[in-house]
């Protein structure tokens, strides 16, 4: 089941073309911006951890056979460390559809290497929308992890490619990183 944010986000949180606003990314953003940016630094968000629980059925599986992507849930304590874009308002047509499976614009709080913070915008599948799986035994997200294919490719690739754009940012992932050595071991 897709829900398709677009609308929502654009009537929820208007920004206009010419703004210029952080962009938070933990998924795929990390690793395939595939937008022009102004600015990208490494930051990190408190409070937040990263979970493969999300179903992809238009980039990374199919309605019939769904992917698994990361959104986040709220842990106390956790630190979720991913990219920061400084974009032009006219980016976020382009995020709004390839995040429209479930995601919403939501504001957070960035904080930089150099200490610094900024608030910026993050997309985030909550359990509420259609798309959403939750918690699984590692095993069951590893096999579908490893089984699924979409329009983006592979969904494997978005799961190793992440692990590896994290373990690059010295990140510490452990759900990641146990998802990525399960699918390793398996045969594509």
């Amino acid at each position: 089941m897709t829900l398709d944010t677009r609308l929502i986000n654009q009537q929820r949180m208007p920004i206009d073309d010419s703004a210029e606003l952080w962009l938070f990314g933990y998924g795929s953003l990390i690793w395939k911006a595939g937008f022009d940016y102004l600015e990208r630094r490494p930051a990190h968000i408190e409070g937040w951890a990263r979970r493969f629980w999300q179903a992809s059925h238009d980039h990374r599986g199919t309605p019939e056979a769904p992917g698994r992507v990361v959104t986040l849930i709220r842990q106390p304590g956790a630190l979720c460390q991913g990219m920061a874009y400084r974009i032009g308002g006219e980016v976020l047509g382009g995020l709004d559809i390839r995040e429209k499976n479930g995601y919403l614009r939501e504001t957070t709080l960035m904080h930089f290497a150099d200490g610094s913070h900024a608030e910026g915008l993050l997309y985030l599948a909550t359990q509420n929308n259609a798309a959403f799986l939750g918690d699984a035994p590692l095993d069951t997200m590893a096999r579908q992890i490893a089984t699924a294919q979409g329009p983006s490719g592979p969904n494997r690739d978005y799961l190793l490619n992440l692990a590896t754009a994290l373990e690059d940012l010295g990140a510490d992932d452990p759900h990641v990183f146990a998802l990525a050595d399960s699918v390793s071991r398996m045969k594509p």
